[in-house]
């Protein structure tokens, strides 16, 4: 397995792991024709060169995908903060542990970026994502807040 950024030819097998899950399926769109707003949004992370939108590859098929936000900020003396996000392993693949290779190596590039920080979020309805999080070494040290605009 390796890791790339994605292409625009990637994106309906990334939308299609976003939408496959209980959570997906309510807010995504894996419909034909594949909603051209995929590629406004792909198009704004590929120019952004903080953004990186990454895919897992077993040079078959693409069986995962995270994207992965380098802020940089005041606090910590002027550090950067690595965001990790849609975070999703193709279906017949879990379990198989690419999930954890998939954040090592998002440690890995938050490291090679200089990032003093990598934090995740992940919705209290996945407590089974949480407890990956845990495992692999990330601590529920903040609360989190949202809100939908």
């Amino acid at each position: 397995m390796f890791f790339r950024k994605a292409t625009r030819n990637d994106l309906p097998f990334i939308v299609e792991m976003l939408a496959n899950d209980k959570l997906g399926k309510l807010r995504e769109a894996y419909t034909d024709p594949f909603p051209d707003s995929y590629h406004r949004a792909f198009d704004a992370i590929d120019a952004d060169p903080n953004q990186e939108l990454i895919v897992a590859d077993n040079g078959n098929e693409i069986i995962g995908t995270m994207q992965i936000t380098f802020t940089p900020g005041l606090t910590y003396q002027g550090s950067i903060r690595a965001t990790v996000e849609a975070v999703r392993v193709k279906e017949n693949m879990t379990g198989q542990g690419i999930g954890q290779q998939m954040i090592e190596w998002a440690i890995a590039r938050a490291r090679e970026r200089k990032a003093h920080i990598i934090q995740l979020t992940s919705n209290k309805q996945r407590p089974d994502a949480i407890r990956f999080y845990e495992k692999v070494g990330f601590i529920a040290s903040h609360e989190g807040l949202k809100m939908e605009l």
